[in-house]
């Protein structure tokens, strides 16, 4: 075959996701990190992307959202159902995924995006799409409020055959991909820069101890929920269901450490994709516990 043939059909491999072109290098790759992480986690995988101390909030995002993208290509495969949270964490991943054709798999809303000033529907429908998209799946989205003004409302929403069945969708996924939400990170949070909570659930949250959520479903210190009233109001899948799935948590910044270390106290996650300089942050601060 000629160069020009070999050259057009590695575009098309790359292009589909057949080939992947990477640099591993094993002196850059911080394994010792990741031991000492997922040792005091007690995660069943932890994996650190190799990063200076110096970089930016900003690029320590897309660096660990494009590993990300690159990790789920690698394990997202056809007959699959993956549950994606919305929020800045997803919407970077969903921006550096690796094409990959699959079969009869799905893609699921797992909450609400619906605030007090907009549907939502946009910014979340963008990223599920996306990750639709690159897989050649299905998707559905989740049509409701990220949260509703009063709690029976949302138990009403809940009794709904069409909203059943997105919530059987949800129940039955193989594998979730969220982050953790903080009022104060580095970058902002989209929960908390487009009107979806009001200053009266500030308020509540801080009297309550929250220290971070994921897909709107809120914790406190101890990674637990009991005595946090919004979660009645939340779209969020519930603290419990997050526990029995393969959870892949996604962190970025040092704004999300206690939120992180809430989540390793009440279980939340099984795995862990972090930054470098979070990660020894974070055996620095809980490496005696």
């Amino acid at each position: 075959m000629s160069r020009s043939a070999v050259s057009r059909l590695l575009s098309f491999a790359k292009r589909e996701g057949y080939v992947e072109i990477r640099i591993n290098d094993p002196h850059n790759h911080p394994g010792m990190l990741e031991e000492k992480v997922q040792s005091i986690a007690q995660l069943e995988r932890v994996q650190v992307v190799p990063m200076v101390s110096m970089v930016s909030d900003s690029e320590k995002l897309e660096r660990v959202a494009q590993y990300t993208a690159n990790y789920l290509s690698n394990i997202f495969s056809s007959g699959l159902i993956l549950g994606v949270a919305w929020g800045t964490t997803t919407a970077a991943i969903s921006r550096h995924l690796v094409p990959k054709t699959t079969h009869q798999s799905q893609i699921i809303q797992l909450n609400g995006a619906g605030n007090l000033e907009s549907s939502g529907i946009e910014y979340a429908s963008e990223i599920i799409m996306r990750f639709a998209h690159n897989f050649r799946a299905s998707y559905h989205l989740f049509p409701v409020p990220a949260f509703f003004d009063k709690a029976q409302t949302r138990r009403a929403m809940w009794q709904e055959t069409s909203i059943k069945k997105l919530l059987d969708i949800q129940d039955q996924a193989d594998l979730l991909l969220y982050s953790i939400g903080a009022v104060d990170a580095g970058i902002p949070s989209h929960l908390h820069t487009e009107g979806y909570l009001r200053p009266s659930d500030y308020t509540d949250l801080k009297r309550w101890g929250v220290v971070g959520d994921i897909a709107t479903t809120f914790f406190r210190e101890d990674g637990q929920d009991n005595g946090v009233l919004i979660n009645q109001r939340s779209s969020g899948p519930s603290l419990d269901f997050i526990r029995k799935k393969r959870g892949i948590c996604v962190v970025s910044g040092l704004a999300k450490l206690r939120g992180l270390q809430a989540a390793v106290q009440g279980r939340l996650l099984r795995e862990l994709i972090i930054d470098e300089p979070t990660a020894r942050a974070f055996v620095e601060r809980y490496g005696k516990m």
